[in-house]
């Protein structure tokens, strides 16, 4: 599997892949959606719905917000109609690894504490750059370098949790799991990405992910419904910022930027997360945020650096 590679023949026209032609706007566009999940946490906090229900309803909404795109671009329709098996498969694949993202994930923080949650689910570049190098590609040592320096930078930030109990070792297993899960995530997308537009893939993998849990959240009793206007409100506004303007923006830079920088500049999310909840509601960051945000940065250079030689 090639992190960044040509469009096949049949595959969508340069207007359709132009994320790869312009690496500044990719940048840009990595930027707006390394803001778009920092804003996660805080509006899943917020927002007074069971996890695996906003998990539900932020891929079912984001799905019901390109249908209009859909129809209005025949070009994505055709394309959808013409997907080749191997295409659709991955697509699927990469629905399902994002559904197992959240559904262990999402209810590992009720089980271990935030931090261990955390630094473990945020171990997805250090998962990325060892499953590139089984499926044949060989990173570079700086891109090893960085994603580990990255990932340390996290765990200044959260702490380590020492703590143990028999719900804390599954919860942080699950939290594992769902970093695992982010990273098979990441590769099966800039797979795909090769020769399919951002639209299509993500209806593909959005649809994907919504069936799948939605079977999850009715065995688990986790309520879909009966929420207050202020809650439906927030869970509008996750959808729009974490998972439009995250998620899909990822999906988008992926085939440019490649996966090993895709997954490494999501450790942003921790310290993104911080400083969104200190500028919304007025929480002063703690004192390790700014060199672990500057910890992770410079593991960010040294993957980008890499991949570029």
């Amino acid at each position: 599997m090639r992190a960044r590679a040509r469009a096949g023949a049949g595959g969508p026209g340069p207007a359709a892949l132009a994320s790869a032609a312009d690496p500044r706007l990719d940048w840009a566009l990595l930027g707006v959606a390394v803001v778009g999940i920092s804003a996660s946490g805080p509006l899943t906090a917020a927002t007074a719905a069971p996890a695996l229900a906003i998990a539900f309803w932020r891929n079912a909404l984001a799905v019901a917000g390109l249908l209009p795109a859909l129809l209005r671009r025949r070009g994505v329709l055709a394309e959808l109609a013409g997907v080749s098996r191997r295409t659709l498969l991955l697509s699927l694949a990469a629905g399902a690894a994002l559904a197992a993202h959240f559904g262990l994930w999402l209810p590992s923080l009720r089980l271990t504490s935030v931090a261990s949650s955390v630094a473990l689910v945020t171990t997805t570049p250090l998962w990325t750059t060892l499953l590139l190098r089984l499926l044949g590609h060989r990173p570079a040592t700086g891109v090893w370098l960085g994603s580990a320096i990255a990932f340390v930078g996290v765990v200044l930030l959260t702490g380590v949790d020492l703590a143990v109990s028999a719900d804390a070792l599954v919860g942080d297993a699950l939290a594992l799991g769902g970093g695992i899960a982010g990273a098979a995530y990441v590769l099966l997308g800039a797979e795909v990405r090769r020769t399919t537009s951002t639209t299509a893939y993500t209806l593909l993998c959005y649809g994907t992910t919504t069936a799948l849990l939605l079977p999850v959240c009715l065995l688990a009793g986790a309520a879909l419904g009966g929420y207050s206007g202020e809650t439906w409100l927030k869970l509008l506004a996750i959808t729009v910022v974490a998972q439009l303007l995250g998620h899909s923006l990822l999906n988008r830079v992926v085939r440019g930027l490649g996966p090993a920088v895709t997954s490494t500049a999501t450790l942003l999310e921790t310290p993104g997360a911080v400083l969104i909840a200190a500028l919304a509601l007025g929480q002063l960051p703690p004192v390790a945020a700014y060199p672990a945000l500057a910890v992770i940065l410079a593991g960010l250079a040294l993957v980008i650096r890499g991949e570029r030689r």
